[in-house]
């Protein structure tokens, strides 16, 4: 069995605040670079355990380095099916990890973005806590039911995800939801808000995304 309890993946996206990020990670967590996400664990002074993806975006220099350091290099050719991302997860599930956070995969290239948003619904992904976090806004996919933590005044969104959300039911939020049907196309579901520091979300069909917006009341970057 794994000593780590948790996967934190970076990506090469945004990274908001990412002091907030840093302070939220422990010994326990298993650090994974994808490709150019190396750039984020490098600004904040981290090593990751494992390097995964085609290491087009990632700094040549820096990469030797962590290789004669005997950082893990997992190098895949540039000509692939799957983002770094896909392959950095993969990775991270071979490692018999569940709990998995990816810092950084939201903003920059929106093809990326939705790509990375998309890659919720991966089957293997199903029995597995997954979040995306930039420091700013948390981003995780409900399939049947999550209690959210956070404090009250954030904003909440739910967002129907691939086609209809049906039978949601919330708690703890100011506009609540009774067994109510979420449209794709509709826009119902966005910025709702917490009531105090933990909200309950179900549904009985389809999938949501979740959006959480933190409030921050000093300077944390």
């Amino acid at each position: 069995m794994s000593e780590f309890k948790r996967a934190v993946i970076f990506v090469n996206g945004e990274l908001r605040r990412p002091k907030a990020v840093k302070a939220s990670l422990t010994p326990a967590d298993f650090l994974i670079s994808a490709d150019g996400g190396l750039r984020h664990l490098t600004a904040l002074g981290l090593t990751p355990h494992l390097l995964v993806g085609d290491l087009d975006s990632a700094d040549a220099p820096t990469v030797a380095r962590l290789q004669v350091a005997g950082v893990s290099v997992q190098r895949h050719p540039r000509e692939k099916d799957a983002t770094d991302l896909e392959l950095a997860l993969q990775a991270a599930l071979a490692q018999g990890l569940r709990d998995l956070l990816l810092v950084a995969a939201l903003g920059g290239r929106l093809d990326q973005t939705l790509g990375n948003l998309a890659l919720l619904s991966l089957p293997e992904l199903a029995g597995c806590t997954v979040l995306l976090d930039d420091g700013e806004e948390e981003v995780r996919l409900i399939r049947a039911q999550a209690v959210i933590h956070g404090q009250a005044g954030e904003t909440l969104s739910l967002l129907p995800w691939q086609g209809l959300a049906e039978g949601v039911t919330t708690e703890g939020l100011r506009y609540p939801l009774f067994a109510e049907t979420l449209y794709p196309e509709r826009t119902r579901g966005i910025s709702n808000e917490l009531l105090a520091e933990t909200a309950r979300v179900s549904l009985k069909r389809g999938q949501l995304l979740c959006i959480r917006r933190r409030i921050f009341t000093s300077n944390c970057h």
